[in-house]
């Protein structure tokens, strides 16, 4: 079992039953999905940018990105329905937490001038979103194999009913927010 697994488990969950007055341990929220999202627009002209967006992703999360397709046709961006302009890769179970702990403990804290991330990113329904500028804040990325610093964005779904739920739960598994 992953470390921050155990933390859930053992810490939290009790925590969240005495803050938020549950009747069970199972009301408690719980991470349910990570969802990473690699947005990758060049692929219009050049296929192989998304072969390397592709292997980059796989590299980070363990698990092999699904390609996302164009959903529309857009003539001023030279794109058609149906050609591959991104991936994605959704993770739960021990991946998902084995990321989670490196995002927040190792990869976060890498960003230059990091002052937390955004309190107020949480989507109403208890899901919390992240948008990462380039790929090289993870361990795992070589900067000398890196043709091109890519963003992606980082969605964590959550079990909780209200936003309030959801930032406590993430907040004591180690989300380092921003103080306003």
């Amino acid at each position: 079992m992953n470390r921050l697994q155990e933390k859930y488990n053992t810490d939290i969950r009790p925590s969240l039953v005495e803050k938020f007055d549950y009747l069970s341990v199972m009301e408690a929220p719980r991470i349910e999905k990570v969802v990473v999202n690699m947005g990758v627009g060049d692929a219009v002209t050049n296929t192989k940018v998304l072969d390397d967006a592709v292997a980059e992703l796989a590299q980070l999360t363990g698990q092999k990105p699904l390609i996302t397709k164009a959903k529309k046709s857009v003539a001023g961006f030279k794109l058609r329905e149906g050609m591959p302009i991104g991936c994605k890769v959704t993770l739960r179970g021990e991946r998902m937490y084995d990321f989670l702990d490196k995002l927040m403990n190792i990869a976060l804290p890498r960003v230059r001038d990091f002052q937390g991330v955004s309190p107020k990113a949480f989507d109403g329904r208890g899901n919390y979103t992240l948008g990462v500028k380039e790929q090289l804040i993870f361990p795992e990325i070589n900067y000398d194999n890196v043709n091109r610093v890519r963003g992606m964005d980082i969605v964590i779904v959550t079990t909780a009913q209200t936003d309030q739920e959801a930032k406590e739960l993430l907040a004591q598994l180690g989300m380092p927010f921003r103080k306003n």
